[in-house]
């Protein structure tokens, strides 16, 4: 079995929430969206934009449910908190 050390310069790796944005393609219906209780929908044209606050591992799940529904991911972005959704 190999074992692995973290190297210090994962110590500084960041696992504080940041705010995100997920598109997805297509509108998403009630129950859909009952899949991401912690973001906050807009419909942007043909899109779904989800936003809110996430760590890793709720961006990963996020992620994942959005896998499991076959949905189309179009776009992440992590947001600065100070700047204006659009």
């Amino acid at each position: 079995m190999c074992s692995h050390l973290a190297s210090a310069e994962y110590a500084h790796v960041n696992h504080v929430p940041d705010l995100y944005s997920i598109r997805i393609s297509g509108q998403l219906g009630p129950m859909a969206l009952s899949a991401f209780p912690s973001m906050v929908s807009q419909v942007k044209g043909r899109d779904t934009l989800l936003t809110g606050t996430l760590d890793r591992s709720a961006l990963y799940g996020v992620l994942a449910e959005i896998e499991s529904l076959a949905l189309d991911l179009v776009e992440l972005r992590r947001l600065d908190p100070r700047q204006k959704v659009v």
